[in-house]
């Protein structure tokens, strides 16, 4: 059974270009498929009973009637929220889909599986005050580490990355002149995302000054494009853009925990994670007049679905601009 679920995952590597985050995920989700599927099958009285996957059967013994129990057991005794429980089902049915796809299995077990109906929430956003108020207070730090964390929040708003994308920047990916980050999101897929003026000169400044004082005195004959030479670790150029004292480039989690201390700071009283940021910075587009088309293109949207939740964001803006344009308002 093992091996048709790496073979999956590879699929999710090769085919679609998913994320280490997004394949664990999936490999959490069928795992805990087969763990069920496994105490079913130790709990039949005589071992016999149809409908089972186990390390001594085949995906061809998974019906419906098993699926629809696993459902039941997510939603009664594991308590899992529609959300969740609906992610799991998908994870199985894309599962399923493949085996199909690879002639593993002759039918879809999952075909008429139904999972919770999930209504899209909107997006939790900060106004212009509150990103104003958050940013001002982290440009007070004036430590390497303060100028660091200072930059990594102006950027997510500038930008609106996710922050998986702002941990994966390297140096290189930087271009100062231009105004402008490269950066990898889902799928693989690349992306420019431009800087305001202001973004750009804290950007410079953390690479130019903040940035050697983190990586420290040791140096190689490589350069950036910011025009410094690169630090290394062990022989081993630094390319990563935000590092710490020891020269390890940040993870997702690190730039959560700077995020909250800031907002505590600030004394903005709400739950801030960096993908308010991301909210925040595609609503304020809109409402500034971009267009759906230009803020998929800067959120790294595969489908224009995705970013028309905003839309629902901006209905005070748009009647704000129906009362100021009609000849007869």
């Amino acid at each position: 059974m093992k091996e048709a679920v790496d073979s999956f995952l590879n699929h999710l590597v090769v085919e679609k270009g998913f994320s280490t985050n997004t394949l664990e995920a999936y490999r959490n989700d069928l795992t805990q498929f087969i763990s069920f599927a496994e105490d079913k099958r130790t709990a039949s009285s005589d071992g016999t009973s149809t409908g089972h996957a186990s390390s001594n059967g085949t995906w061809n013994q998974v019906d419906l009637g098993l699926l629809t129990d696993y459902v039941s057991n997510l939603r009664g005794k594991k308590s899992y929220r529609d959300t969740t429980t609906a992610r799991k089902v998908a994870s199985l049915k894309s599962f399923f889909n493949f085996l199909v796809q690879e002639e593993a299995i002759s039918d879809d077990p999952t075909e008429f599986l139904n999972a919770p109906k999930v209504g899209r929430s909107l997006p939790k956003y900060l106004s212009e005050e509150e990103v104003e108020k958050l940013l001002d207070t982290a440009a007070g730090e004036q430590s390497p580490e303060g100028r660091r964390d200072r930059t990594m929040l102006e950027l997510l708003y500038a930008t609106g990355v996710r922050v998986s994308e702002l941990v994966s920047l390297d140096v290189q990916d930087v271009n100062l002149l231009e105004g402008y980050i490269r950066c990898t999101g889902k799928g693989s897929r690349e992306r420019i995302a431009y800087m305001y003026p202001r973004a750009i000169k804290v950007l410079s400044e953390y690479c130019n000054d903040a940035r050697p004082i983190l990586l420290g005195p040791a140096k190689s004959n490589s350069r950036s494009n910011s025009s410094r030479p690169e630090e290394t670790k062990g022989g081993v150029e630094v390319k990563a853009l935000f590092v710490n004292h020891r020269k390890d480039r940040l993870t997702r989690q690190w730039v959560w925990t700077v995020l909250k201390n800031y907002a505590k700071k600030a004394g903005l009283d709400k739950p801030i994670t960096p993908h308010v940021l991301r909210h925040s910075f595609a609503t304020h587009m809109l409402r500034g007049g971009a267009s759906l088309r230009h803020v998929q293109e800067l959120l790294g949207h595969s489908s224009i679905t995705t970013t028309q939740v905003y839309t629902h964001l901006t209905t005070e803006h748009v009647r704000l601009e129906y009362d100021r344009s009609h000849p007869r308002s």
